[in-house]
């Protein structure tokens, strides 16, 4: 019976075969991106509150107390030397958010919040108001409200517990609001760089090629095969504009270079579809061990005075299937090597022995990634 395993790889050979289709062409936006247009991480630390008795356990996380004292200190509080708090419904936290370009002043983010400490759950608290900063140390927004933890966790008296998920981190929609907005020079100095998400020498040439014939000759330049310079208005309405119609406009991109993935883990193998061989010649054999536990049961003559027995019994069988045989011949195809595999009835294991063969012995015309 063929596995999940067998079936998963089969569907990722078959959509290898998608990729002999014709290149449909696609929109610059979806192939680039402007230099400088881009997200900035921010990060925080703060304290949630409300917690139903799984916060920190503040004899093994002391800077939770620390923390807490120092809040309270801002509001007038002062609590009197060598008070022992038992903060059970409290923990310390980091915030995360991602800031995205050209985020205003009093526009919302969303946020992670995880804790520090050992905090069993954060399931019910709210953490309060945390500044959240960039990588040179200012405060771009402010974080607070309550937390949404998609996990959750039980325990008996006995020791035993069980956890669902992770409830030890949470997220909070729009639980950021942005005070200060990130400076960026959207093509001020009178020209814009398209950078492509894969680098390709060919792509960064039609692009080129489609901007110039858009616009005008020697509007486009290539800069290497990853970035392209174009000239753009220096007016920030006519540049978002000219942006606006850069991205709509449609080129091939180049096709990508013969290789062959494979998930080591699930055994989908994934196959470019200008993958070719040399002339090769691979024997590949299989063996396999079964082990069977059962029970058997002696039981003891009448009035013998003896007693029953319970006693396991294992058997081991080991078979070795008939080796297998694949020739190649030059310039094979990815069609031709997945029906050669397929006819004999080969998992993806076994293709992804005979292409790692095949690259051994310098046979194999692609780049082979194992991940």
């Amino acid at each position: 019976m063929r596995s999940n395993t067998f079936i998963h790889g089969i569907l990722a050979l078959a959509a290898g075969l998608v990729l002999a289709q014709p290149v449909q062409a696609e929109r610059v936006k979806d192939l680039a991106t402007v230099a400088g247009v881009r997200s900035n991480q921010l990060v925080g630390y703060g304290l949630v509150t409300g917690l139903n008795g799984t916060g920190d356990q503040t004899s093994q996380t002391p800077f939770t107390v620390q923390s807490l004292k120092a809040m309270l200190n801002q509001f007038g509080i002062s609590l009197p030397p060598g008070t022992n708090l038992q903060l059970k419904n409290v923990a310390a936290v980091v915030v995360h958010a991602e800031l995205p370009p050209f985020a205003k002043p009093g526009q919302t983010i969303d946020v992670t919040v995880s804790t520090i400490g050992n905090a069993k759950s954060l399931r019910g608290g709210s953490l309060l108001m945390t500044p959240l900063k960039g990588a040179d140390g200012r405060v771009y927004a402010m974080a607070q409200g309550n937390i949404i933890a998609s996990g959750f966790g039980a325990s008996g008296a006995d020791g035993s517990s069980i956890t669902v998920n992770v409830p030890s981190s949470g997220r909070i929609p729009n639980g950021a609001t942005v005070e200060r907005e990130v400076p960026m020079q959207f093509g001020a100095n009178g020209s814009l760089i398209l950078n492509l998400h894969r680098p390709d020498f060919t792509t960064a040439q039609r692009l080129v090629e489609a901007i110039n014939t858009a616009v005008g000759e020697g509007t486009a330049a290539a800069l290497d095969a990853t970035s392209v310079r174009v000239a753009a208005p220096r007016d920030a309405a006519q540049r978002v504009a000219f942006v606006a119609m850069l991205e709509n406009l449609e080129l091939q991109p180049g096709e990508a270079p013969a290789r062959v993935i494979v998930n080591s883990r699930t055994g989908t193998v994934v196959i470019g579809r200008h993958v070719r061989v040399m002339p090769a010649a691979v024997s590949h054999g299989s063996l396999t061990v079964t082990i069977t536990e059962k029970t058997e049961v002696s039981q003891p003559r009448p009035f013998s005075g003896g007693q029953t027995v319970v006693a396991p019994a294992s058997e081991v069988t080991v078979e070795e299937g008939g080796e297998r045989m694949f020739l190649f011949k030059p310039g094979v195809s990815l069609d031709e090597i997945v029906r050669a595999v397929n006819q004999v009835g080969a998992a993806p294991g076994d293709l992804v022995a005979i292409l790692e063969a095949l690259k051994q012995a310098g046979a194999l015309r692609a780049e082979l990634i194992v991940i």
